[in-house]
C-alpha cells in the first residue's frame, strides 16, 4: 500500500511538471499602440514617444494586415532563434 500512493506520487508530480513546463512554452504577451509603418514582412507599432517596436508578420499570423495610423494590440511569444555562447572570463571563473 505504501509503495502505492509513492508511485501515485511521484506519477502526479510528473504529470504536473510536464503541464508547467507546456504552459510556460506557450506564455504570450501583448503590445498597444498606433501603426507607424508596415513593409512587407514588418510591423512598427509605436506606443509612446519613447516607446517604438518591430515585429516580424509571419505568414499565419490572424487578423489581416493593419494599415498606417490603426490602433492595433499585437500579441505575441517569444521565441529563441539562436544563441551565441562566449566563455567565461577567467576572473568570473575564478570567483565561482
Amino acid at each position: 500500500m505504501k509503495r502505492l500512493s509513492i508511485a501515485v506520487v511521484v506519477v502526479l508530480a510528473l504529470v504536473l511538471a510536464f503541464v508547467a513546463g507546456t504552459y510556460a512554452a506557450a506564455k504570450s504577451y501583448q503590445f498597444s499602440g498606433v501603426v507607424k509603418a508596415v513593409d512587407g514582412g514588418s510591423l512598427t507599432v509605436e506606443k509612446s514617444a519613447k516607446e517604438t517596436w518591430q515585429f516580424e508578420l509571419a505568414k499565419d499570423t490572424k487578423g489581416g494586415t493593419p494599415k498606417v495610423g490603426d490602433k492595433v494590440t499585437v500579441y505575441y511569444k517569444m521565441v529563441t532563434t539562436e544563441i551565441e555562447q562566449k566563455p567565461a572570463t577567467t576572473s568570473a571563473a575564478k570567483k565561482k
